[in-house]
């Protein structure tokens, strides 16, 4: 019996248009709105379950495929994506998004534009695991934490304004959150205040770009996506 499902041609060639690096050690790919990084409750199959059948099929490897996850991306959220393909790597790679030594940008399409064209936004968040949802609360409060992003306005399409966001901690659902909390919704978020949803269910939240220290060569890598097409205009 066959430890990976069969991929369709299709899936194949979508797979391979959007891997953005691999070697030994690595692979890093542009996910796309709607696809999950790792397995949770609802059961679908996710990005690195699928990951491990086109390495199975294409190195025609007979037994189980590593593809380790050290970090993620929501599922509405588009954009870079990095696995380990060595536990080695993992290890080193968990410990470098932990350390915040991976310098994350993101690209967020907002409902308005900031009263400033850059800022330093810093806040305590607390999460409502009930709701799946992040709010502004008090400093200190008891399981709050602090989040920190820097922002930068970059341009206004017909009806929408990008922010370019450098991301300095990991907290959940900290983009949406502040940027909200700041009056600038993200276009489609409507968890976080946009006033209406996109057709594909996505939000325009995209991750942009990822710098990091190779986990084994330890060389500096730069990776970028490219946004998806539904950002018109952009």
């Amino acid at each position: 019996m066959a430890l990976y499902r069969t991929l369709t041609d299709n899936e194949i060639r979508d797979l391979e248009s959007r891997i953005l690096f691999e070697d030994n050690h690595l692979l890093v790919i542009s996910k796309k709105v709607g696809e999950l990084v790792q397995g949770d409750k609802t059961g679908d199959e996710c990005l690195a379950e699928t990951l491990k059948a086109y390495i199975a099929a294409r190195d025609s490897k007979p037994g189980q495929v590593f593809m380790g996850v050290p970090h993620r991306l929501d599922r509405p959220v588009s954009g870079v994506c990095v696995f380990a393909k060595t536990s080695k790597a993992l290890e080193r790679l968990c410990e470098a998004f932990r350390t915040s030594d991976v310098h994350k940008t993101y690209w967020a399409l907002c409902c308005a534009k900031p009263a400033a064209s850059e800022g330093h936004l810093e806040d305590w968040l607390i999460r409502n695991e009930k709701q799946n949802k992040s709010y502004v609360t008090e400093p200190g409060r008891q399981g709050a934490k602090l989040a920190k992003l820097n922002y930068r306005f970059l341009k206004s399409t017909d009806r929408y304004h990008l922010l370019e966001v450098e991301l300095l901690t990991g907290r959940h659902h900290q983009i949406r959150c502040q940027l909200s909390h700041l009056g600038c919704p993200i276009k489609g978020d409507l968890k976080y205040g946009a006033p209406r949803s996109n057709p594909d269910g996505g939000i325009c939240l995209h991750a942009r770009s990822i710098s990091l220290i190779h986990p084994v060569k330890k060389e500096p890598l730069t990776f970028e996506a490219p946004v998806p097409s539904s950002w018109k205009g952009v």
